[in-house]
């Protein structure tokens, strides 16, 4: 897997928001490959950073927004030297995103029909009008959708089957990475298993590589291969998804996500919630960000920032672990 040119590849990315306070990093100094036919999580909570680097990926970050270190590559290809034209053509082609709400994301006084035809005709002009529609037709169908839908408007549509257009729309030029940002919230739980499911199937035909991003655990852990844990802006754990449930050395917050997801077919197991809040961006606390809320903290966690150590295979961000130094 190391000998091929990875579609995704993050090093040493930081991305700040330049505020009344100064340049606030929501990411900071994050490295991370993905391969094809691969599906990597990136789960976190809440203001961890999770959807600011989706976007910095794309390029698509907003006015305050700015990488302030590191390469994003996609295909080999440095995403931030690319000029407007040129980001244009690879954006969709090379690489697409589903952003959160993305149920609200398509345009009301438009069909989907409308929607979909769009993004081929605005990047192949060779097309002609009848052939975007067979392939049109040929989308709605690997979504699960009856072709019929396409002369529907969004608000005609529930809120599963929105969902699917947009993937659709998403996957339409066959890219090589599809970044999908919480693509099942507000969704029901059955309506969620049917969505994942079509991922899965697509995934497993296209072969793209998938950075699905959720604050979801159990979400996350059925559908990834590998898994990035997000705290504060850092990659404080990553590992692939075998270890994350057989193993028990992991990171102290990702041992708190483990321990709060419900065990359904389980009895007598406690659900535990990680105490106290996320930091404050702007004010981070000094040494590791976690310290605050982890009962395993000493000393040193409060005074130094820990470096990744290599456990078992798997890069942690921690103190509790002696520095394993990575094979080659």
């Amino acid at each position: 897997m190391e000998d091929k040119q990875p579609i995704l590849e993050l090093e040493n990315v930081s991305v700040g928001y330049d505020s009344p306070s100064g340049m606030v990093q929501a990411v900071n100094n994050v490295s991370l490959k993905i391969y094809e036919n691969t599906i990597v999580g990136l789960i976190g909570e809440s203001g961890s950073g999770k959807s600011t680097l989706g976007n910095a990926i794309m390029r698509l970050l907003r006015n305050n927004a700015v990488l302030t270190s590191g390469t994003i590559k996609v295909m080999g290809k440095d995403v931030y030297s690319m000029n407007k034209n040129d980001l244009r053509k690879f954006r969709w082609n090379q690489m697409s995103m589903v952003f959160q709400s993305a149920m609200n994301a398509l345009n009301p006084v438009l069909t989907i029909e409308e929607q979909i035809l769009d993004v081929f005709l605005s990047h192949d002009k060779g097309m002609s009008k009848n052939e975007a529609r067979k392939k049109a037709i040929e989308l709605m169908e690997i979504v699960s959708i009856d072709p019929k839908h396409l002369k529907s408007y969004p608000h005609e549509l529930s809120g599963g089957m929105r969902q699917r257009v947009v993937i659709a729309i998403a996957i339409a030029l066959d890219p090589k990475l599809v970044i999908m940002d919480e693509p099942t919230t507000a969704l029901d739980v059955v309506v969620q298993r049917s969505i994942l499911d079509k991922i899965k199937e697509i995934q497993r035909v296209k072969k793209y590589a998938i950075l699905f991003i959720s604050h979801d655990f159990s979400l996350v852990s059925e559908l990834a291969s590998k898994v990035a844990i997000m705290y504060a802006g850092r990659f404080i754990e990553v590992t692939d998804t075998i270890s994350l449930i057989s193993s028990d050395r992991h990171h102290p917050y990702t041992q708190g996500l483990l321990k709060a997801i419900p065990h359904l077919t389980s009895e007598d197991v406690t659900i535990e919630g990680i105490p106290g809040n996320p930091p404050n961006l702007v004010e981070l606390p000094s040494g590791c960000a976690y310290h605050p809320r982890c009962p395993f903290a000493f000393d040193l966690c409060k005074q130094l920032q820990p470096e990744i150590r290599y456990v078992e295979g798997r890069a942690i961000e921690c103190h509790l672990y002696e520095t394993v130094h990575r094979e080659g």
